[in-house]
């Protein structure tokens, strides 16, 4: 990366509680304009290292650069950015327009460029007309709209995105995923976004790094993390992977080195089906067939021990079709390219 383009870089970068190492040698980079997101449990040490980037935490060892500079020890108001909390952190006591203009009050801006601003905002987050309502008055995507334009009106170079799409149904939110995503085009600020749903990582980032226990374990795109996961965790933390090693590996690529598979690459047919060339199978009997309206989820016992998981799209199958194949023998077969190898798989 060029190093003149870098919006945030993390050298070495540790935070202890005590005993508890939260964060510990942490190492990357962020490019300017880049939607980066970082992804992982609870306690695995991203929501932290969000804390340090807006400076409410300080770092045990390492650096924190913004854009060149070193703000690893400055105070949150002497950093160029801004922060969206899950919670939305609103004013109940003020219109939306007042919200949204706290951070422009606050530097003395003003009245008619403020003004001026909460509109571009408001148009901004699609809530147009909206500045005389109150917060009680608005929808839970509305007000998080109202959190963005707050946290976007103070023109920071980096946004912070803390779960921000955590408290939404499940339909409001995918619809805010693409939404922030526009923004964030639109705007052209970087944006580093902090959730446990891989859902939400895998839809809007251009890059993910997943966090276990302190750590970076993978960084990279969307598609090579899905497609090409290095460790277990990855391949168990980014989608549903079947992981297979020991016997069971042996049995179907004559090798016992760890790989995945991903459920849907992997095809359900006759128990004597022939097998093309370049392709993997094994045998089994299916134990568990769950049917969620576009696809169906089956779970398939090995003959050799050991289980997989194959999901395959609805595209003529009915509830009664899926349901009637428990127990029935089955062979699965799927391209000798879709496994991929992990480290750290014994």
């Amino acid at each position: 990366m060029d190093e003149n383009s870098l919006a945030i870089e993390f050298k070495s970068v540790s935070r202890h509680f005590g005993e508890v190492r939260a964060v510990d040698d942490v190492n990357f980079a962020v490019q300017d304009g880049e939607f980066f997101t970082m992804l992982g449990p609870s306690g695995s040490g991203k929501t932290t290292c969000l804390r340090m980037i807006a400076g409410f935490e300080q770092p045990t060892a390492g650096q924190i650069s913004l854009y060149g500079r070193n703000v690893t020890n400055l105070p949150p108001y002497e950093r160029e950015v801004n922060t969206v909390f899950q919670d939305y952190a609103l004013f109940p006591h003020m219109t939306v327009g007042e919200n949204i203009a706290y951070g422009l009050m606050v530097k003395k801006v003003p009245k008619l460029e403020r003004q001026k601003r909460v509109a571009e905002m408001l148009e901004l987050v699609r809530l147009p007309g909206m500045e005389r309502r109150k917060p009680s008055q608005l929808s839970g995507g509305q007000r998080q709209r109202v959190a963005l334009a707050r946290a976007l009106i103070n023109r920071p170079k980096v946004l912070l995105l803390d779960e921000p799409l955590g408290a939404l149904d499940l339909k409001l939110r995918q619809q805010m995923q693409v939404e922030l995503k526009a923004i964030q085009h639109e705007v052209g600020i970087t944006f580093i976004f902090v959730t446990h749903d891989q859902e939400e990582a895998l839809t809007m980032s251009d890059r993910i790094a997943v966090f276990d226990m302190g750590h970076i374990v993978q960084i990279g795109s969307p598609t090579a993390l899905y497609e090409r996961p290095r460790t277990p965790f990855v391949a168990g933390f980014v989608g549903t992977s079947n992981i297979l090693s020991g016997d069971t590996a042996v049995s179907i690529t004559g090798s016992p080195q760890t790989f995945s598979v991903r459920p849907e690459k992997i095809r359900l047919v006759e128990a004597d089906t022939a097998v093309p060339n370049g392709h993997c199978y094994a045998d089994g009997r299916i134990q568990e067939v769950v049917y969620v309206g576009m696809h169906t989820r089956y779970t398939i016992a090995l003959n050799g021990g050991g289980e997989m998981i194959v999901v395959e799209q609805n595209l003529e199958t009915t509830l009664r079709d899926v349901t009637a194949v428990r127990g029935k023998t089955v062979r699965l077969v799927w391209p000798g390219a879709a496994n991929n190898i992990l480290e750290n798989g014994d």
